[in-house]
């Protein structure tokens, strides 16, 4: 296959070729681009060498992998393969120095990096594009690209051919490798001679890495903990398998249970951050199964009480059965029986479950490059069936997603009915992945366009009225009521009195957060964790929301942290107000289970959130403390007591996703850059977008999205 190359035409042998030139005919090589101010403290240099440093950007955003470094004939020169999440064959790349702009050369190469300071110019080849075996290229369209920045060194070029291993092959057509690096008969003669001024060259480079500072050497892999071990044996050890394939893994293991109750099946939500912890590992499979099987489930019939929901919804649970093939007692196969709601206490639909399902296959496809899976037509309707369901036109006058109490992880009542941040936090997030994912057609533009629409209105909403802060907590406290015009300050018809005495004091003078719920008359000023957490990891709030909501949680660590990382709620509802709420659930008494209980599995999505705003130290601090317990404890579902000193009283042990979130943070603190498979940052397009007609109304009302943006009450 003939490739232009900033060398010349190049006819390229199956085999991994790295081709570089002589040490006389370089330039000097482009310096790093700088890295995003948002990714400051997060990600650091890597150094392979003193005199270098490898940057990998993927998926749109600056992130750093770790990159093996193979020693190729010389000390000096080197081959750098990026990792392939999962693929079983490393790739390789090739390093062009100094290619025009404008030039054939420059531009047709995948990825290239011009400095518009020095004029200098690297470009990066994966050399998979430039092979001639037939191999399926899943991932291709991917981003990988790789900075390499010299620090002053030129170092030794020489062209060898890698198949698995650094030796050099001896089939090599010297007409073409001399014609390649403009080398006469003698170049041997002249490598020969550059290799005598390797104690000049390692002179320059100490000199060189004396003025750098932030240069570090490459990490070593971590070993695992006695910790993570046993973790990971727990987990495996909860595995489901549906003919004879994993597809999920249960709700909690424990051995001394009589009664699992519903704790012996799949749950949607559940098995997230087991699949994170698979995929971060590299058992990529029992995730895909659990996806398409899940997808199966969503087109079976559910009713309850001849009453049939939505199409898209998916169950929030199911269990492998064995049940006898055709009648006969000899003869049995395995069958799956998903639970909608019609089984759950309360029988309330899951409305979490299809929203979670979108978020795991986007981060499937980040980290395996099967985006093949997400294209199948299948899986194509699927994602549309949920979002049909969440995007129908209803009764509501606001761009948030009505549910019923217990809807969600918190799934007794709760008072949580209406608009709850964690759905809100979970929906925005779904759009942006299925937007991602939805294939461009004339069939998918007007879902397209509704879920642009969708998104710019819920992303303005959350923002504007869900936040409080010290300032705007004045603000309610002195808005009027009763208020009717177009331009009204108090939309919601919100009483100053609602404002809960604690919040007073507890609020800090730097950080805020999101409340739990907003209806008319109503503010549900409770501290909910996942959804703050998730809506900091989605982007649904400004970059100064989500630093001020770790600033809050950092603020009131005793609080919300306690002896055991997270509180799912603050405060708990209490006396009068948990009787009337939960209807004196015995479960949720104060500071248990859902109200204000602790619960382990929220380490991972406020690891996630901690990596995204550069604050990895306090999530280092949150796992550090749930190390020191969980496995005492023998990793419980839930902690009680308002400092989590107790075990829940009704906690199982063994609970697979308190194991499986404890695992998924650890390795994200591992490999930070990881973290983007499931993060989204701001789409500024989608946030100043407005697609109401106020502007062409005849009765020249304005839109009160720029009405709320100039209104500054005094």
């Amino acid at each position: 296959m003939n490739r232009p190359t900033s060398l010349g035409i190049l006819t390229v042998r199956p085999c991994c070729r790295m081709l570089v030139r002589c040490n006389s005919m370089l330039s000097r090589i482009s310096s790093l681009p700088p890295i995003p101010k948002s990714l400051n403290g997060v990600y650091k240099s890597v150094s392979h060498r003193p005199e270098s440093v490898v940057w990998i950007r993927k998926f749109g955003g600056w992130n750093r992998n770790p990159v093996q470094v193979s020693d190729v004939a010389c000390k000096n020169c080197r081959l750098f393969f990026g990792p392939s999440f999962g693929a079983e064959r490393k790739r390789g790349f090739r390093v062009f120095a100094n290619a025009a702009p404008g030039t054939p050369e420059f531009n047709s190469g995948r990825n290239v990096k011009k400095n518009s300071d020095r004029g200098g110019v690297v470009r990066v080849t994966d050399v998979r594009f430039s092979s001639t075996t037939i191999e399926p290229r899943v991932g291709e369209n991917g981003l990988e690209r790789i900075y390499f920045q010299n620090l002053g060194v030129k170092p030794l070029i020489v062209e060898k051919e890698l198949d698995g291993s650094p030796e050099v092959s001896n089939n090599d057509t010297p007409e073409v490798g001399d014609k390649l690096l403009g080398l006469n008969n003698d170049s041997n003669q002249k490598t020969s001679n550059l290799l005598d001024s390797e104690e000049e060259l390692n002179k320059n480079v100490k000199d060189r890495t004396e003025t750098v500072s932030n240069l570090e050497d490459v990490p070593k892999v971590r070993e695992e903990s006695v910790v993570e071990k046993e973790a990971w044996r727990l987990l495996h050890a909860a595995v489901v398998t549906y003919c004879g394939s994993p597809v999920g893994t249960v709700a909690a293991n424990d051995p001394a249970d009589a009664t699992p109750l519903n704790y012996d099946q799949v749950f949607i939500r559940d098995f997230v951050p087991s699949a994170l912890a698979f995929l971060l590992k590299g058992e990529t499979e029992i995730v895909r199964n659990f996806l398409l099987h899940t997808l199966q489930l969503q087109s079976w019939e559910k009713t309850v009480d001849c009453y049939s929901p939505g199409q898209g919804l998916m169950p929030a649970s199911f269990k492998v059965r064995t049940v006898p093939l055709d009648g006969s007692n000899e003869a049995f196969e395995e069958v799956l029986d998903p639970d909608f709601g019609e089984s759950a206490i309360g029988r309330v639909a899951p409305v979490d479950s299809g929203l979670w399902w979108i978020i795991l296959l986007r981060a499937y496809g980040r980290v395996t490059d099967d985006y093949a899976l997400q294209e199948r037509v299948d899986v194509q309707t699927g994602i549309k069936l949920i979002l049909n369901l969440c995007l129908a036109d209803g009764f509501d006058m606001f761009p948030t997603l009505l549910v019923t109490d217990g809807s969600c992880m918190i799934d007794r009542r709760m008072g949580i009915h209406g608009h709850p941040l964690e759905i809100q936090a979970l929906y925005y997030s779904a759009l942006r992945c299925a937007r991602e994912m939805i294939i461009v057609n004339d069939g998918s533009k007007n879902l397209l366009r509704a879920i642009n629409n969708r998104l710019s209105a819920l992303s303005f909403h959350i923002r504007e009225y869900y936040w409080v802060d010290m300032k705007k907590i004045n603000e309610i406290y002195r808005y009027k009521t009763e208020e009717y015009s177009h331009d009204a300050v108090n939309k919601f018809n919100i009483y100053p009195d609602q404002i809960p005495s604690w919040l007073v004091e507890w609020i800090p003078d730097k950080g805020g957060y999101l409340i739990g719920n907003l209806q008319p008359a109503h503010m549900d000023f409770r501290f909910f964790s996942l959804g703050n957490l998730w809506s900091v990891v989605s982007s649904l709030t400004t970059p100064e929301q989500s630093e001020s909501i770790l600033n809050l949680i950092e603020s009131k660590w005793d609080d919300l942290m306690g002896k055991m990382p997270l509180k799912i709620c603050f405060p708990a509802l209490e006396y009068e107000e948990w009787r009337i709420i939960t209807g004196s659930d015995p479960k949720n008494t104060p500071w248990s289970y859902h109200n204000g209980g602790s619960w382990p599995t929220l380490l991972w999505q406020f690891t996630l959130a901690c990596i995204k705003m550069g604050r990895p130290d306090l999530a280092r601090q949150a796992v550090s403390a749930a190390e020191e317990r969980l496995p005492k404890d023998h990793w419980p579902e839930y902690y009680d007591t308002r400092t989590a000193r107790f075990i829940g009283k009704q906690a199982r042990l063994n609970q697979t996703w308190s194991i499986a979130g404890y695992l998924t943070a650890k390795m994200l603190l591992d490999k930070p850059e990881m973290a983007s498979i499931l993060t989204c940052e701001e789409d500024l397009e989608v946030l100043m977008g407005c697609s109401c007609p106020l502007s062409t109304s005849p009765r020249n009302k304005k839109c009160s999205r720029n009405a709320a943006k100039n209104q500054i009450l005094v």
